[in-house]
């Protein structure tokens, strides 16, 4: 007959805790790559909101070197075609730029810009969540000389 190895006593059984962090570890692990993956969109998706911000207030200090609004809103447009591909997480393409005097102040000038963030990986989160609109738009205004 072989030597069977005793069955473990009922008491140890209930008092052994050497597998306790696995399990726990087990149990968690999936909270917290959610959680990692839902920090990182969400963070890439706020740094695309400050890119664009970014991008038509520098667009709109250019702009202010203008001697008249023609020559502002070329500025401001040429700014944005060659520096839009500079500024993390905005593809160029997707911009819609609108550049002109204030409407409510002719002292002031405009910059407008939207976004299109539906490439973003926000959007492959859990669809429960509460999300940003998919449209990012920015705008700055500058005072055009003077006081």
């Amino acid at each position: 007959m072989r030597n069977r190895a005793p069955l473990p006593d009922r008491r140890r059984l209930t008092t052994d805790i050497s597998g306790a962090a696995a399990v726990e570890f087990a149990l968690l692990l999936p909270l917290y790559l959610f959680l990692l993956l839902g920090i990182s969109a969400y963070g890439i998706y706020f740094g695309a909101a400050h890119s664009v911000q970014q991008l038509s207030a520098d667009a709109a200090r250019t702009a202010v070197a203008g001697l008249d609004t023609q020559e502002r809103q070329d500025m401001a447009r040429l700014f944005i075609e060659r520096n839009a591909d500079g500024y993390l997480f905005i593809d160029r393409s997707k911009l819609v730029v609108e550049v002109g005097d204030s409407v409510n102040d002719d002292t002031q000038f405009d910059v407008s810009i939207s976004y299109d963030a539906t490439d973003l990986p926000i959007w492959g989160l859990w669809e429960r969540l509460p999300m940003p609109n998919r449209t990012i738009s920015r705008r700055s205004t500058i005072r055009m000389g003077g006081i």
